[in-house]
């Protein structure tokens, strides 16, 4: 598969992961896991809570349902933990309206126009569930489907490895696809998310987490004081639908020019609509490469991204409206939040001049995202 990653050097990561999983506390005797029961899905499935603390007190929560990171608690300068992931207290909550908070989001994460797409001569229907187009898999994605999960602990960090089958047929998608997910908080405050997945017949796939940050706390304000760098040249132009024209475009001279830090919200009011646009990482090569930063003044937070794929979609948390109540009874307003997910490019399925997308028997599907935290 041509585009998919370094499978030397992930199988590498993937072993040292796996390889050091050892129950009970016989190493990292600082380091703890707890699992509660969360919830009950909506045919009937236990759901369960998994807390993911390290050796240095940074604490992620992670449900089997949709693969979601409930809360991530980071340190500021003066050491005080806040909650920078927006998300809900109850799972109920996430049943009844959720815009993919902390989810892992596929078959195809980002847009496919009209919802359909052509392989091997063959055109496959998909739900329309974002007017014209399909959005994150569909109407039940990979970020409602209750997963199978495993906590794991050795001498490094803490973790959760996620695997589902996506069946032949659902969503529309062709071939039975099997798909791990494997959550790691380790001991140097990096979130590191790794994805794994096979299939028995050609099918597109486009895995990322959607998580939504704000380095403040989630519900302290909105981001737009947050200051932005993405190591991208260039960005995919869109239309009226956020679907890719084909046209990539250099930022330079331009509001998508994070090749040094902004403030997210310094330029604004110079894109339509706020930003939800793909960036085409530089020096791409399927090797493990920091694509951003984000740095939030008053707490000194600092967050950096690396990735092994070619793209990354900034979102602006445009869409928020304050109908969304989270954690503490905070609403959720415009701009509250923002997204950074590693992928590849929107409705690439029909743009062919895109980085391949199609997942074939016989290949394996690798890629790694790490969130790290630190202050300044």
């Amino acid at each position: 598969m041509k585009t998919k990653v370094n499978l030397a050097a992930n199988i590498i990561l993937f072993i040292m992961i796996i390889a050091g999983c050892i129950p009970g506390d016989q190493k990292g005797k600082n380091m703890s896991i707890t699992k509660e029961t969360f919830g009950k899905s909506v045919d009937g499935r236990e759901v369960y809570l998994f807390t993911l603390v390290n050796i240095n007190g940074l604490k992620a929560k992670i449900t089997n349902y949709g693969g979601i990171v409930t809360s991530l608690l980071v340190p500021d300068r003066n050491g005080q933990l806040s909650d920078v992931v927006l998300g809900y207290d109850k799972f109920d909550d996430y049943l009844k309206s959720s815009p993919y908070f902390g989810a892992i989001v596929g078959r195809y994460g980002n847009r496919i126009a009209g919802g359909k797409f052509s392989l091997d001569g063959i055109e496959y229907l998909l739900a329309k569930n974002n007017g014209e187009n399909h959005l994150h898999g569909g109407i039940k994605g990979f970020d409602k489907q209750v997963w199978n999960a495993e906590a794991f602990k050795n001498k490094d960090g803490v973790g959760v490895k996620l695997w589902y089958r996506s069946n032949d047929g659902e969503e529309g998608y062709p071939g039975n696809l099997d798909v791990k997910v494997i959550y790691y908080l380790t001991n140097k405050n990096e979130l590191t998310i790794s994805y794994e997945a096979v299939t028995d017949k050609p099918t597109p796939l486009n895995i990322t987490h959607h998580g939504y940050f704000n380095l403040a706390g989630a519900g302290n304000g909105d981001i737009l004081r947050h200051e932005l760098k993405i190591n991208a040249g260039k960005y995919a132009v869109i239309d009226q639908t956020l679907i890719p024209t084909g046209e990539l475009r250099d930022v330079r001279g331009t509001p998508m020019d994070f090749l040094v830090p902004h403030a997210i919200g310094e330029r604004m009011a110079q894109v339509e609509g706020g930003y939800d646009h793909n960036f085409i990482l530089d020096n791409f090569s399927s090797k493990l490469q920091l694509a951003a930063t984000v740095f939030e003044p008053q707490s000194g937070r600092y967050m950096e991204v690396h990735t092994t794929e070619p793209g990354m979609q900034f979102y602006s948390g445009n869409f928020l409206d304050g109908s969304n109540i989270g954690k503490g009874g905070k609403p959720y307003r415009k701009h509250y939040g923002f997204c950074l997910e590693t992928q590849h490019f929107p409705d690439s399925p029909n743009h062919p001049e895109f980085p391949d997308v199609i997942l074939r028997p016989g290949s394996t599907y690798l890629q790694f995202t790490v969130y790290s935290f630190e202050v300044r």
